[in-house]
């Protein structure tokens, strides 16, 4: 997936000393947690280097860490390919112009509400929540579901 306007809500904060901070959702990381522990490959793909990026991918434990590259849809075949995964069996999420081959070429390709236009009719499938917000969460509950690793009656 990618990062910003995904799992977080694209507002990105720098200080007066140049310092970046980004906002992640608490349900989204449970969800990729889950994900994680269901032997599921997770990987971000971020056009930006950023270290606060790096800091949650580490908290998080996700594998395949992949910034400064815009040509997602390369990154996400050269990991797929890696990994022995075809592409009916990948999910990709994103919410801009540099994510729409990703999302086309996944299995199944996700964009935001909010996405831009492109990304967003490129999917298949739009949380409701919004990025940021458990838009990520929601997806990973949904492919866990349909694994039947995970009940929703309450």
């Amino acid at each position: 997936m990618d990062v910003d306007g995904v799992l977080t809500d694209g507002t990105i904060l720098v200080g007066s000393d140049g310092t970046e901070s980004k906002r992640f959702s608490i349900l989204d990381g449970l969800g990729l947690v889950r994900l994680r522990d269901a032997g599921i490959d997770l990987a971000w793909i971020s056009g930006r280097v950023s270290k606060p990026t790096a800091i949650r991918a580490q908290e998080l434990k996700i594998a395949h860490l992949v910034q400064g590259r815009s040509d997602k849809i390369s990154v996400l075949q050269e990991l797929a390919s890696r990994l022995g995964i075809p592409p009916q069996a990948c999910c990709y999420m994103g919410d801009d112009d540099i994510d729409v081959p990703a999302i086309r070429w996944a299995g199944i390709g996700v964009s935001v509400r909010g996405g831009m236009l492109s990304a967003t009719r490129a999917a298949l499938y739009i949380p409701s929540r919004e990025a940021g917000q458990g838009a990520v969460r929601e997806v990973c509950d949904l492919i866990l579901a349909a694994r039947g690793g995970m009940s929703f009656k309450s």
